[in-house]
């Protein structure tokens, strides 16, 4: 049986995440989403992913060490960092200094502590290739901020505000994680041959530099921009629609009704900053949009997707669109690192079959 990109074929168990794209629910080692982004911190969900519980105050507290501890960059890290090309753009970059990462015991099948170290060290290379790329000097970790809380800072320079790192908390624990999507396939295969975590974290970073996988926000924001007032949002939509354009930010390929991961963020955002402009038109064009797709496309149920109100974070909290996909990244890393180690929990390498459609043998 041949299924193009393998759509629809199983091709792993997992005990990390269940998507029910019909009902719009989303669950993390059974635990809804939606409560999971209310209720607690990065750290904790991580935490979950490896440990497959929730950490008692003891437990989150030892994790919580052990990520300020590896967020230090290696020496020969950042001097790599120093040569390379100024015009290679934030994934590579990240790729490239993360393929070079030597951790504790990597001669050995993956381990809970090497995807602590991965996880850790990431939104520390991010900051300093960002900060590089601004003519900025590096900001070094801060010993007593937390995971979010530290990006934020090593990002700026300076303490983040409380509703700032709460908002983008809330997106990082919800892209955390969402079954074999692309990136988290390479993950996993590249590991199924035995090769180790920062082979497959490579992989995986290589794979969500794609548009296809690790871009969107950024066109949502593009619309946003292009709508600017209340006024606009009719007739944009409405021009993007008769050209068959696709509206960013609205359908997904897994979720047929609402997107859980959007009303989280939707519900985050309306208690941390109801008065800011951009969520107003976030909302007026998430109404007016749904209104206008099931004129145009009536039976789709195209709602809005987390890119969504994702954008809407990252505006309302000022973050760089060169910032987007790597931060997706960063978060996303703590759910890679746990799909390897459970495909190493039960390993086979994964071999799919091709069906040739060449020209017949010569005789």
């Amino acid at each position: 049986m041949y299924a193009k990109g393998l759509k629809g074929v199983v091709a792993a168990e997992t005990k990390l995440s269940d998507i029910d794209g019909e009902n719009g629910r989303l669950i993390y080692r059974g635990y809804p989403v939606e409560t999971l982004a209310v209720d607690y911190i990065f750290e904790e969900i991580a935490y979950l992913l490896w440990y497959g519980k929730l950490p008692k105050s003891a437990e989150l507290q030892e994790l919580k060490d052990k990520m300020k501890q590896y967020r230090a960059v290696p020496k020969y890290v950042k001097e790599m960092l120093n040569h390379l090309p100024e015009e290679m753009d934030m994934m590579s970059a990240l790729r490239t200094l993360v393929s070079s990462l030597v951790l504790d015991d990597q001669s050995k099948h993956p381990t809970i502590d090497q995807a602590i170290q991965i996880t850790a060290v990431i939104p520390t290379l991010i900051a300093y290739i960002y900060r590089r790329r601004q003519g900025k000097p590096a900001v070094d970790p801060h010993p007593d901020f937390d995971h979010t809380k530290n990006y934020l800072y090593m990002l700026y320079g300076k303490e983040p505000a409380e509703d700032h790192v709460e908002a983008l908390d809330t997106y990082m624990i919800l892209t955390q994680e969402h079954g074999m999507n692309a990136s988290t396939f390479a993950a996993r295969v590249t590991v199924s041959s035995e090769s180790d975590i920062v082979s497959g974290i490579t992989s995986a970073i290589g794979t969500m530099k794609g548009p296809l996988h690790g871009g969107a926000p950024g066109g949502v924001i593009e619309l946003l921009e292009e709508m600017n007032t209340p006024e606009n949002i009719e007739k944009v939509v409405r021009n993007k629609l008769e050209n068959g354009e696709k509206l960013m930010g609205f359908g997904h390929r897994v979720y047929r009704t609402k997107d859980p991961r959007a009303k989280a963020l939707k519900t985050k955002l309306l208690q941390s900053n109801p008065d800011d402009n951009w969520l107003k038109l976030a909302l007026e064009v998430e109404e007016k949009a749904i209104q206008l797709l099931n004129e145009y496309k009536p039976g789709r149920l195209l709602n809005t997707n987390v890119e969504f109100y994702a954008a809407a974070i990252m505006k309302a909290i000022d973050m760089d669109p060169e910032l987007f996909t790597p931060t997706f990244t960063a978060s996303r890393s703590a759910g890679w690192t746990a799909h390897i180690l459970e495909q190493m929990e039960d390993n086979t390498i994964f071999r799919p079959q091709s069906k040739y459609i060449g020209s017949a043998a010569v005789k």
